[in-house]
């Protein structure tokens, strides 16, 4: 059977529990589960269900104080909670704080199938396309195992399918460009051009001139006419990248623009129709940028209809392995050169560096430690070499060989699907030093499994 979605259920109630898994796996769903609410947090940080079901009365956390969390962190996951103690008062908090759907025991399993299928339907609405079967899209590079990465990247899906202007926040080097591109190839306009443009980059009459265009002798050097960016992105996508450096006198003619959907190339008495979505990017706080007079509030809240805030890489470690590994073999192909791996001293000083220059930095890291390489495997010592490392640059190898252990316990019972025998061989190490690590770092065997329970016993201690 086809798998459907993937649903975390909560619910302390241990035969509830195990009816409503037989009943979403016969409907084919893959199924999570977890007795209360931590136990979901601890499995939302490690999986990414399409929906969370949960009851709402439950010891330690119930289900509300589980939703508010589940919207400071997944803002577009949908959840839905039942209860036996069902009350108007309960429903409309629940409803207050964004549940998908409240339903009181007993439910009808039709009613709740319904709602099961409605939240997937939307989803599946947003999920980004590739347009041509087969070929690569800017969501297929967008590579993360982050539960943080993965909310942006959940309500960019949903914002690609409206013509809403977006921002997008974050550091130099995060990789807001290419969101923005995803983002475009999700939306009705993924046809068309998708045209980029860093605001930084030119002075400010031929930054004018780039964006609207401009008529033979408009000024000195205009030899012929020009046509800007905006005509050239028309039914498109235009990104404006570094937005907050753009000059107050020109921020009020782009205000303009998107106000009237009208431009004026340089030097000319006539306007010109367009049709583009804009979104625009920033390393700097357009807010305090506002505060200080250094952008104008009207053109903010014409681009901010929705903000998109891009986590340093330093935010999201668990993506370093699986970028380094990416970026490896991307150069090593270009450059045609016969390195397969990082040594894991080397990862260690990968997962623990600073990386100010966030994923940007990190694949100019590995390009430079391929190109010097000449053996199969990438040591510590190139790795020191491409982040020139200095003193208090990197956290304690023994806080670094602990984010790495735990990081690489995560993956390898996520491979074995919590068999901690496998798992132990593929360490080489026995089972009961295995499972003292796993208590170590608070890695439950089962939240790996793909029904929830331990098969194996834990008497080797």
């Amino acid at each position: 059977m086809t798998d459907k979605g993937k649903i975390l259920l909560v619910d302390d109630d241990a035969d509830l529990l195990r009816l409503l898994s037989l009943r979403m796996k016969t409907a084919g769903y893959n199924i999570g589960t977890a007795a209360n609410g931590n136990e979901a947090l601890a499995l939302l940080a490690m999986e990414h269900p399409g929906l969370v079901i949960t009851d709402l009365k439950m010891d330690q956390m119930d289900g509300m104080a589980l939703l508010d969390a589940i919207r400071r962190e997944y803002p577009t996951l949908p959840v839905i909670i039942l209860t036996a103690h069902g009350s108007i008062p309960d429903a409309l908090l629940a409803a207050d704080q964004g549940v998908f759907a409240f339903l009181t025991k007993p439910f009808d399993g039709k009613d709740l199938m319904a709602q099961v299928e409605r939240a997937f339907s939307l989803t599946a609405a947003v999920a980004p396309s590739s347009g041509k079967k087969g070929k690569d899209t800017s969501w297929d590079r967008i590579l993360t195992r982050s539960p943080k990465m993965q909310a942006v990247l959940d309500q960019a899906r949903l914002v690609a399918a409206s013509d809403a202007s977006v921002f997008v926040h974050g550091a130099s080097g995060t990789g807001k460009e290419l969101l923005a591109q995803a983002i475009h190839q999700a939306s009705p306009r993924r046809a068309q051009p998708f045209i980029a443009l860093n605001c930084a980059a030119f002075p400010e009459q031929l930054l004018e001139s780039e964006l609207f265009g401009h008529k033979k002798g408009a000024f000195t050097g205009a030899a012929n006419n020009h046509q800007g960016l905006f005509q050239a992105a028309e039914k498109g996508t235009l990104f404006l990248d570094e937005i907050g450096d753009m000059p107050l006198s020109l921020q009020v003619k782009l205000l303009r623009a998107l106000q009237e959907r009208m431009i004026r190339p340089v030097g000319s008495t006539e306007s010109i129709a367009v049709d583009v979505r804009i979104i625009s990017a920033s390393h700097r706080d357009l807010e305090k940028e506002m505060a200080e007079r250094r952008f104008r509030d009207d053109l903010y809240y014409r681009l901010c209809v929705v903000t998109l805030e891009l986590p340093a890489l330093a935010e999201r470690p668990e993506d370093i392995p699986l970028l380094a590994e990416f970026f490896l073999r991307d150069t090593a192909a270009k450059n045609r050169k016969d390195v397969r791996g990082i040594a894991p001293e080397a990862m260690e000083l990968l997962v623990a560096a600073p990386w100010p220059g966030n994923v940007r930095q990190l694949a100019n890291v590995i390009e430079q430690a391929v190109v010097l390489s000449t053996t199969p495997r990438i040591g510590a010592p190139l790795i020191r070499h491409a982040l020139r490392d200095k003193e208090g640059e990197v956290m304690p190898l023994a806080d670094a060989k602990g984010r790495f252990e735990m990081n690489y316990l995560i993956q390898i019972m996520r491979m074995t699907r919590g068999n901690v025998s496998q798992a132990a061989q593929l360490a080489q190490r026995n089972r009961t030093e295995f499972y003292r690590l796993l208590r170590r770092y608070h890695l439950d065997p089962s939240a790996f499994k793909e029904n929830g329970t331990a098969d194996e016993e834990e008497g080797e201690e």
